[in-house]
């Protein structure tokens, strides 16, 4: 009766904030760094992409793309360049860029259980969000060992993926 009683106070009566999957802002974030390191080049040379690549490949909207790459490019990340023949590339080579960093910043660092707001009863006896935010720091802590070179093992494949999606058959 109490496991009952108190998954009501703290969830059903409890708005929910977000869910525990990540947010499309930040799946966006990694398609789009898998795209760029599906060309295998960074810095001079390399191929640039462009917002209208990225919505045409991914079927997004321009405008969700445009601020997730500024984003990236704030984070230094990606290198942008503007004008006629303007893109944008990828900053770092993709062994380092930790997926952990990524999806921390993309995600932002918001607790993953709130008890504040709105107020829970159950919270001076809760252990729930110790044991969730011990579950966050593991996620990342876990996620340190990978890079966005750990995404493109097989790059090839992906490149091939991202031209028949954007419908540049050859």
């Amino acid at each position: 009766m109490w496991i009952k009683l108190w998954v009501n106070i703290c969830f059903v009566n409890a708005p929910l904030r977000r869910s525990y999957a990540i947010k499309k802002y930040t799946d966006y974030g990694l398609r789009i760094l898998m795209y760029l390191a599906s060309y295998e080049q960074v810095g001079e040379g390399a191929k640039l992409a462009t917002i209208k690549e990225i919505c045409a490949t991914f079927d997004l909207s321009a405008n969700h793309v445009n601020k997730v790459v500024h984003h990236l490019g704030r984070l230094k990340l990606i290198e942008t360049r503007r004008g006629k023949h303007g893109g944008f590339l990828l900053a770092q080579a993709p062994e380092q860029i930790s997926l952990a960093f990524v999806i921390r910043q993309l995600e932002g660092d918001e607790k993953w259980i709130e008890c504040e707001n709105p107020y829970c009863v159950a919270m001076p006896a809760c252990e729930l969000k110790g044991i969730v935010a011990r579950g966050k720091e593991l996620f990342y802590q876990y996620l340190e060992q990978y890079s966005l070179a750990s995404l493109m093992v097989q790059a090839p494949q992906l490149r091939e993926i991202f031209t028949v999606a954007r419908g540049e058959l050859n």
